[in-house]
């Protein structure tokens, strides 16, 4: 071997041993590439550029499109006399008007009218009497300034919106508040809840049915996410 290339050969080695001596000390880590690029992803994804691309080109049409009667739904349920029906009981009806998410929910997209019964402005909520319906369960509306994170409804409804699309949860979640936000901001915040007690109004929507884990299914009351309220009368 050329005295050159030794030298060079003795210089890298070196080197090496040096940085990783430094390493030793200071206590740094070796992250895989991988792991690194997922950290960068998860921090460049931007859920409001997400839903603004898909808002009003695909979600309020893909719910417009899908949203079946409310009272054409609630006539095909019937909870027994503490408000109640089994899974297996629910199941053909989501089949049949609705989509079951991964996490067994039962989803819809809805529409129709009604008489506002009452409004609870703390919680941003409208009872609703819908036309065509006369059974037990209590129908309410969001109407307020805000709805809850854990309120997916929308997201799910729209059945284009799947986990397996992100990096991680944390994206999925955020895209389903974003959701949210959205709603409140085009939908909610030009109503005057105030006013709505006693008038009638139509919407389209969606809705969840909370599955996972359960034989027995709480039909005593049923939340709708709006996309679009009207007052008719």
């Amino acid at each position: 071997m050329r005295p050159k290339s030794m030298f060079l050969l003795a210089v890298s080695v070196v080197a090496g041993v040096g940085l990783l001596a430094v390493m030793w000390i200071y206590g740094f880590t070796v992250v895989p590439i991988a792991q690194v690029e997922k950290v960068a992803q998860s921090e460049a994804f931007d859920p409001v550029k997400y839903v603004d691309g898909i808002w009003a080109s695909k979600i309020i049409p893909t719910i417009n499109e899908k949203a079946v009667d409310l009272s054409t739904i609630l006539n095909e349920l019937h909870p027994d006399a503490n408000g109640y029906e089994t899974r297996d009981g629910l199941v053909p009806v989501a089949k049949k008007y609705g989509l079951i998410t991964v996490g067994e929910a039962h989803v819809y997209s809805v529409k129709g009218e009604g008489k506002v019964l009452s409004v609870d402005t703390e919680e941003g909520t409208a009872e609703i009497q819908p036309n065509g319906y006369s059974g037990p369960i209590k129908i309410y509306i969001y109407v307020g300034s805000n709805i809850p994170s854990d309120n997916s409804s929308v997201r799910d409804a729209v059945g284009f919106i799947n986990f397996g699309d992100f990096k991680e949860q944390t994206q999925y979640g955020k895209v389903a508040a974003e959701i949210n936000n959205r709603v409140v901001k085009e939908v909610l915040t030009p109503l005057d809840e105030g006013s709505l007690q006693g008038k009638t109004i139509s919407f389209t929507g969606a809705l969840t049915i909370r599955t996972f884990n359960m034989v027995n299914i709480d039909l005593r009351k049923i939340m709708i996410v709006p996309i679009k309220i009207e007052v008719v009368g």
